[in-house]
């Protein structure tokens, strides 16, 4: 036997150690761990070992597997609440420290969640619409409730096609070609027109009037309603969810128009208050851009700057030449790169008032069904380096408020497929920065599907109370 098998064997060993303690966690305190942001929820040793090597990509070694089961069984007998607990973060920020006892720095670290309440709220969310994001937020909300309770799905409304419609919703749900299987089991109820999803009953209304459908009918009271369709755009047409029996609030999952309030979680989504009962989550593009330039903007001040978006194609182009309203949109999507508008780059300035005017945009549709990229090109107030660009993204990354928003990756061999899946607005690609004087050329990833849809989540928990804190607190990006 070889040493580096030897080494792997006592690397399983502490793994099969940490599983239990994070399945303790979960039953007996509703604490939910991860590892710099990766969750450890229904994972194997080996998927420990993985989140543990990730770390190198963040603070440029491994996480020690000891270490990490240190602090678990320290947790384990703490009185902790319902949390979301960030173990790499706490080993880091341990290490970091001049802490000489690891049981006083997490009841510090931890002080907030200690004797709180273990049990949950929840708030009912309905989905209007059951596309390609409505299949998606429905994927996520099943896992989150799962793990969070808090945001419960309890029904989808969507316009009957067909005796066949309950099946085909189902098997949509089921089976995604970009997305891979459901993560779980999928089964129909047709005599009460349910999709049960993991034991989770989602009720499929058919309706073509949100303001008739009475969802109390429903036992489905004060809920937030998820318009997906893109029919409404402004406060009016919005406003026929609030008509509907059971309806308290309303996020569209497009850009809104007029005074609607355009939400980029992690950037702007403390402006909600409890009056508003209509808010929009912006655009994938808006969300992947705008803490990036939150940050760099912060920093080192934007004079002015353009983006270029390389966007996968999307339901609204044509699979093959045809008639289309759009500009060039009618030509085939999987044939051709097509050059179209993008409102993103002015979408930004709704988010983040201090770029108004100071960015312009553009996209090129690629034949590709998912994940996207979005060119930063900036001119800044001060000269630049590429390597502190990257270094201060990179802790951005690890230790401020925006971890979930931005990602930063430096590897050689990353494609678009890469990205598919990620729950991250954004991911620098740090090997693409390009820095010269005071001009910055960065290069954003993004899935505009699913990591758009997450952000989506992220405003729907904040709308309704349910947001589940992550412990231990991060920092400011402006102090980093």
């Amino acid at each position: 036997m070889t040493h580096n098998h030897k080494d792997w064997n006592q690397r399983i060993d502490v793994a099969e150690d940490m599983l239990p303690l994070i399945g303790r966690l979960h039953r007996n305190n509703n604490v939910v761990v991860s590892v710099f942001g990766r969750l450890l929820v229904n994972v194997s040793d080996i998927d420990i070992i993985k989140s543990h090597r990730y770390a190198r990509h963040i603070i440029s070694k491994e996480l020690s597997l000891e270490g990490s089961l240190e602090i678990l069984r320290e947790l384990v007998t703490m009185d902790l609440g319902t949390a979301s607990i960030d173990l790499g973060q706490l080993a880091y920020n341990f290490e970091q420290s001049e802490a000489t006892e690891l049981r006083a720095f997490l009841e510090a670290e931890l002080a907030p969640v200690i004797g709180a309440d273990s049990e949950s709220s929840h708030t009912d969310v309905v989905l209007y619409g059951f596309g390609r994001i409505g299949r998606l937020l429905a994927r996520i909300m099943v896992s989150r409730e799962a793990l969070y309770g808090g945001a419960r799905l309890r029904a989808i409304v969507v316009r009957k096609n067909g005796e066949e419609d309950l099946v085909k919703r189902a098997s949509l749900l089921r089976r995604d070609s970009v997305h891979g299987a459901f993560d779980g089991t999928i089964t129909t109820d047709h005599e009460n027109n349910i999709i049960w999803a993991n034991g989770t009953p989602i009720q499929v209304i058919y309706s073509n009037d949100p303001a008739t459908v009475d969802y109390t009918a429903y036992g489905i009271n004060d809920a937030v309603v998820v318009d997906n369709t893109g029919r409404w755009r402004d406060r009016e047409g919005l406003s026929q969810h609030l008509q509907a029996k059971g309806v308290a609030k309303v996020v569209l999952t497009a850009p809104g128009k007029g005074d609607l309030k355009n939400i980029v979680y992690g950037i702007n989504h403390d402006d909600i208050t409890p009056e508003d009962q209509i808010v929009t989550a912006a655009s994938c593009t808006t969300n992947a851009i705008t803490p990036v330039l939150k940050v760099v903007n912060d920093r080192y001040g934007v004079e002015f700057g353009h983006v270029e978006t390389v966007h996968s194609f999307t339901n609204d182009q044509n699979l093959i030449d045809n008639f289309h309203k759009g500009s060039r949109r009618g030509r085939a999507a999987g044939l051709n790169m097509v050059l179209t508008e993008t409102g993103a780059a002015k979408a930004v300035a709704k988010a983040l008032p201090e770029l108004e005017g100071k960015l312009t945009g553009n996209a090129i549709r690629v034949p590709t069904p998912d994940v996207s990229m979005a060119v930063l090109n900036l001119t800044l107030n001060q000269e630049v380096e590429r390597d502190e660009v990257n270094e201060f993204l990179r802790r951005v990354s690890l230790h401020s408020n925006l971890r979930q928003q931005i990602d930063w990756i430096c590897s050689p061999e990353v494609v678009s497929t890469d990205f598919v899946g990620t729950t991250h607005a954004g991911i620098v690609d740090g090997l693409a920065t390009i820095a010269t004087g005071r001009h910055l050329v960065l290069y954003v990833w993004y899935d505009n599907e699913f990591g758009y849809s997450n952000q989506v989540v992220r405003i729907v928990e904040e709308i309704a109370g349910v947001r589940p804190r992550v412990y231990p607190e991060r920092a400011l990006p402006v102090s980093l």
